[in-house]
């Protein structure tokens, strides 16, 4: 189910989907097919992965045309194989063919992102970690993205700077240090009334240590650490606070990092290089 706060993001988006395909009339439709005709449309799966995007199809449909009759027949998160049938939608057909390319190029990306979030999270079977996405995701369609990452059963890391505090490289060097930076950011939080968990991005076994000095720190996220290295980190930090590894990690070495101990892998490829699922709404003429 759609969580309550991501609804407005994600009716903004549907809403702007219609006014950049629709326009000013669908005039394809519009020319062609009488007005009141009504019918009967079927979602065909062409290509096997990770189903998603269901709930935002019935949303599309229901946004155009609140009559519109939306029968599931599968459910986010089932994996599918070609031929198999995701959905029955019935209504009037001006509605269906106005609907069908926002919905396939919906369900199509989610489906895309849950397939291959579900071939990252195969890989770790057995262990503790968990594979977490990252903001690397297409302007706009956040939502849409991370509600594909836990279809495809990853973790969602932050939603957007602002539900998590991350101190990384960048905000490090210009706050003067990784002290400087936890402590200025622990009495911002304090003044602003704000509970919120504070990652600090580290790049050496020396900066593990100055972390592990201080209080207030929720998790250290390893960037661009060795195997060796990671080992090293963790047999320093583990029980202490959450670890994540990040940076340079691909799906052949995934598992090495992941045995390492970490807590979690985020992993910028489940959003920003991934292949759409082969879908297709196609009519049904009874």
């Amino acid at each position: 189910m759609i969580k309550q706060e991501y609804i407005p993001f994600v009716d903004a988006l549907i809403d702007l989907c219609i006014r950049e395909d629709i326009g000013d009339g669908d005039h394809s439709s519009l020319s062609s097919i009488p007005l009141e005709e009504t019918g009967k449309m079927r979602l065909l799966v062409k290509q096997a992965g990770v189903l998603a995007g269901m709930e935002i199809a019935e949303r599309v449909f229901k946004t155009l045309d609140a009559a519109v009759v939306f029968t599931p027949l599968l459910s986010d998160g089932c994996r599918v194989q070609p031929g198999d049938m995701a959905f029955i939608v019935e209504g009037r057909l001006i509605t269906l063919l106005q609907s069908e390319r926002i919905v396939l190029n919906i369900m199509q990306r989610m489906s895309g992102v849950a397939t291959q979030t579900s071939v990252y999270v195969d890989r770790l079977q057995g262990l503790k970690t968990k594979v977490l996405d990252t903001r690397k995701t297409t302007p706009g369609m956040r939502v849409l993205d991370k509600m594909a990452v836990k279809i495809g059963g990853g973790e969602n890391h932050r939603m957007g700077l602002f539900d998590m505090v991350i101190l990384k490289d960048n905000h490090i060097d210009f706050a003067g240090g990784i002290t400087q930076a936890v402590e200025q950011c622990k009495r911002y939080l304090q003044q602003k009334g704000k509970k919120i968990p504070i990652e600090v991005e580290v790049r050496s076994l020396k900066d593990v240590e100055e972390v592990l000095s201080l209080e207030g720190v929720d998790r250290i996220m390893l960037d661009n650490f060795s195997l060796s290295s990671t080992k090293e980190a963790v047999a320093l930090i583990a029980g202490r606070i959450e670890i994540e590894s990040s940076g340079g990690i691909t799906l052949d070495n995934l598992r090495d990092y992941a045995e390492c101990g970490v807590d979690y892998i985020s992993v910028g490829a489940l959003t920003h290089q991934i292949k759409s699922l082969d879908l297709s709404l196609k009519a049904v003429i009874e």
